[in-house]
């Protein structure tokens, strides 16, 4: 792969070097300037950045375009998938429903949802409401996203919960954390059981419509709403494209109480606000309790602190809440969480003791993007050394580049470039087949334009060729190459080398950790 690097001028990178800021001191315009910079850096089309202090609104304001080929510009009111921030609203329609004495942190999942059941007998009765928010299951990380995405995956809620017995644990139950969003869809559904309502449903009326947000949707956007949307970026093929298949606003998700709401930066800055007056809007509206908030924003399972948090924002200790990652920052408590889909990232920061939130929300799926518009805003609220954040994101990115150039030279794979086909042990014929796995499903092999195909019978947008690579490998190619997610198809066989199943893994070392072919087990079920 040969990627051209990013040229920056040294004034745009001299933005606030070694100046310490007055604490409470907010420039809108240094911000403004600091954000447009930042776009055109990482190519992000468009961006809505909200600040809220002291319960008063610095910040509310779109950045770039809704759409690369249309002049829509981004304001306060777009529409930005929310991904993974979505989670606390899920905790909160849980404390919700506690404050209402109807079920407990400590209520036994199954009591509430008989079929729910993990691989561990054992587990399985022991696991409550808290422990489907807090990354401590057992599974291994992101275990079962293939039956998300790509979208629409084509499995339904019920499937999903059905399925999670037979994702095996890669650790010992509440041990370690591990990121997950299958248990966040149970957790929705639970909210479903007790109330005779969807989780969409729950959230709207309960949430959302009490503190005003009219921007903001946990299901379908109606179609009178379907206006000025942040449509999903990505670079293809080092060009900036709108990711067709992630234009679902309008359509219903699976995956809604794990990462599917979608909302203006405005409406966003209500629930902020709401979360920082420890559940009660400044009307004196209680949507939750202050024991609710505590509970949420208690440590539950404890993280590793990485040498960059340590290096930068002086981090000590690092756990999860209830829906929120929690560490402290410059001495500060830092209640936050992120969120990625497809073309769409959020962030989200408290600083409780400053009475601080601040949103980020883009359209493309740029992470050093996203960090370098939040860290450069938290930072003037606090009396520290004011580093130029768009210069260490960018070099962290140009070192990300460096490490996958190395990596696909030493495999002899360009980025994005079909590899060529090589030989491999059995006639192509002998691949073919209908395989199965207990939770993915069937895929199907066949052969076109005498080359193997791949296509998975529940995930529909996972199909494309099948290039040989060596012995009963075989590089799976997505035709939809905004998926970015090819994989290494390995045959099995058996003593007499009759293939009888199949093993995935990722092409690339970079591949989103939401395609989890580590967790598939094939067994050929037909020829």
């Amino acid at each position: 792969m040969k990627i051209i690097p990013l040229l920056i001028s040294t004034t745009l990178l001299s933005f606030s070097q070694s100046v310490y800021a007055q604490v409470n001191q907010f420039n809108e315009e240094k911000i403004d300037t600091l954000i447009q910079q930042t776009l055109s850096t990482f190519k992000v089309p468009g961006a809505a950045v909200g600040v809220i202090k002291d319960g008063e609104v610095l910040l509310s304001k779109g950045y770039g375009v809704q759409d690369i080929n249309k002049s829509d510009l981004v304001n306060q009111h777009t529409l930005f998938k929310i991904a993974s921030t979505t989670k606390a609203f899920n905790s909160a329609a849980l404390a919700i429903l506690i404050d209402q004495n109807k079920l407990s942190w400590d209520s036994k999942v199954v009591d509430i949802l008989p079929n729910f059941a993990l691989y561990d007998e054992w587990v399985t009765k022991e696991f409550t409401i808290a422990d489907l928010l807090t990354h401590r299951s057992g599974l291994a990380r992101f275990a079962g996203d293939l039956m998300l995405w790509p979208e629409p995956a084509g499995f339904s809620r019920d499937e999903i919960i059905n399925n999670l017995k037979f994702l095996k644990p890669a650790s010992g139950f509440r041990s370690e954390y591990a990121y997950d969003n299958l248990l966040y869809i149970v957790a929705g559904e639970i909210v479903a059981k007790i109330t005779g309502m969807s989780w969409e449903e729950f959230v709207e009326k309960n949430i959302m419509s009490p503190l005003g947000m009219k921007r903001c949707f946990a299901g379908p956007v109606p179609q009178k709403d379907m206006h000025n949307i942040a449509q999903p970026h990505g670079l293809i093929n080092e060009k900036i494209e709108i990711i067709k298949r992630n234009q679902t606003y309008h359509k219903d998700s699976v995956m809604a109480a794990a990462g599917g709401i979608k909302c203006s930066v405005q409406d966003l800055l209500t629930w902020v606000d709401v979360q920082l007056n420890r559940g009660t809007t400044a009307e004196g509206f209680e949507l939750f309790s202050e024991e609710q908030s505590r509970t949420m924003w208690k440590p539950h399972t404890i993280l590793s602190v990485s040498k960059n948090e340590k290096k930068y924002d002086n981090t000590n200790f690092k756990s999860y809440g209830l829906g929120w990652g929690l560490a402290d920052m410059h001495g500060y408590k830092r209640v936050s969480h992120t969120g990625t889909l497809s073309g769409n990232l959020a962030y989200i920061t408290l600083i409780p003791e400053l009475d601080l939130g601040v949103i980020v929300l883009i359209n493309q799926n740029s992470y050093y993007a996203r960090g370098t518009i939040m860290s450069s805003i938290l930072q003037m609220f606090m009396d520290v050394e004011q580093k130029d954040w768009l210069a260490i994101q960018l070099d962290r990115q140009q070192k990300k580049i460096a490490r996958l150039n190395a990596a696909n030279a030493a495999s002899q794979l360009e980025r994005n470039k079909k590899p060529a086909r090589a030989s491999v042990l059995l006639p192509l014929a002998s691949y073919v087949g209908i395989y199965q796995d207990p939770w993915f499903g069937q895929i199907k092999v066949s052969i076109k334009n005498k080359q193997l195909h791949f296509q998975s019978l529940k995930s529909k947008k996972l199909i494309g060729e099948m290039i040989e690579r060596e012995a009963h490998d075989f590089i799976v190619w997505y035709d939809d190459r905004s998926l970015e997610g090819d994989a290494i198809a390995r045959f099995t066989t058996d003593e007499n080398n009759k293939v009888i199943g199949l093993l995935m893994e990722p092409l690339n070392d970079d591949t989103d950790a939401s395609f989890d072919y580590d967790d598939l087990n094939f067994t050929r079920i037909a020829n």
